[in-house]
């Protein structure tokens, strides 16, 4: 801690470019420092961000003990042994999606934040989209009314991505389709019953040994009368880019738009009407609001990312103020371990459902 303000690490600097200005900003934050394995790369940044404190070595980075917290934005497999290295470090750990890529992978993250007591926190960018936090209004005033069904959708070609994208399976990257459901009505998947369909080109299933061009799948919400469906494509299938989901509730439904520039569906009763979803910046800390509605860059340096997912929704400085308030005040960050976890088994149990043509698997539970 500088002057009462949490420091703060980026790992990976390709996506977690798009943080650096956030956290800069926060009046809570402190940009401490930056790695990247690449030091043209880490220079080039830092320089331009005018970060002076700069690792190309993870581990170096854990034994700072100026560190208080680090965000990761590593490839995928990295995802999971450098978090549990961090929570064991005394880091508290901020993590691009997904968490993990196994169930015991998962199950490391948490005993690593069980045993270190530091937070844990999957930056979900679909839980904090205009889109949802409009939503999630129209439930805590009461006018879904009871929620019935719901249902994410995430299809997005990803060709001329990095190399370790090719052939992933495509529900091992569904928590972008999993997480608004499930934080909607404040639960977890508990099973999952799933099918694949269509077929990739025989170079990308030898990557992973995952023939399927789509996966859809069913969830049951755990304690609750609920279920879900998720539908999840990453490669040689024809849709404009989409990360949605849609919830019916017995007052009010919400659709998501089919393409993009449209507006989106509230359903009141039988009666549909196009509804314009407000911005949310009023519930950030002035100095990080103007990230809601514009990236930190001009559209020819901004992430793929963040111009295919049409700017994530403005939820940026959104996830950057709750991971960083929910350590200065000492409460579990939303979504916590347990949910980050639980959000990322639902689609590598999804996928384990469609390899076995479509057999119920049962999620674990780690509380």
């Amino acid at each position: 801690m500088q002057n009462g303000k949490l420091n703060v690490a980026i790992v990976g600097l390709g996506f977690g470019k798009e943080f650096i200005p956030i956290y800069q900003c926060h009046p809570q934050a402190s940009m401490y420092a930056i790695c990247q394995r690449t030091r043209e790369k880490l220079d080039e940044v830092g320089d331009a961000f005018k970060v002076e404190r700069r690792y190309t070595d993870f581990d170096a980075l854990l034994r700072d003990p100026e560190v208080d917290a680090v965000h990761i934005n590593s490839p995928i497999h990295l995802h999971a042994p450098q978090s549990v290295a961090a929570l064991r470090a005394g880091k508290h750990v901020a993590c691009t999606v997904p968490a993990a890529t196994t169930v015991e992978e998962c199950r490391q993250i948490v005993e690593a934040a069980r045993e270190s007591g530091r937070n844990y926190m999957m930056m979900e960018t679909a839980i904090y989209t205009r889109e949802f936090l409009y939503v999630r209004e129209l439930r805590d005033t009461g006018k879904l009314g009871r929620i019935q069904f719901m249902r994410g959708c995430h299809q997005q070609e990803m060709a001329g991505w990095p190399g370790y994208w090719e052939g992933l399976p495509p529900m091992h990257y569904a928590t972008h389709a999993v997480s608004p459901c499930l934080a909607l009505v404040r639960g977890e998947a508990e099973s999952v019953v799933c099918f694949g369909s269509g077929r990739i080109a025989e170079r990308l299933i030898a990557k992973y040994g995952s023939p399927f061009a789509v996966e859809s799948a069913l969830f049951k919400v755990r304690n609750q009368q609920l279920a879900f469906e998720v539908t999840r494509s990453l490669f040689e299938t024809a849709r404009q880019y989409v990360e949605s989901f849609d919830v019916y509730g017995e007052k009010t439904a919400f659709e998501w738009q089919r393409v993009e520039g449209e507006d989106p569906v509230v359903h009141e009763g039988e009666t549909p009407r196009r509804v314009k979803v407000p911005d949310y910046a009023g519930l950030l800390p002035e100095p990080i609001q103007r990230f809601t509605t514009k990236g930190v860059y001009d559209e020819a340096h901004a992430h793929l990312s963040f111009i295919q997912g049409g700017g994530h929704g403005g939820s940026h400085p959104h996830l950057v103020n709750e991971f960083v308030s929910s350590i200065l005040e000492g409460r579990r960050p939303f979504p916590d371990v347990y949910q980050s976890v639980n959000w990322t088994c639902a689609g590598i149990c999804a996928h384990e459902s469609a390899m076995r043509g479509g057999a119920m698997v049962r999620l674990p539970e780690f509380h």
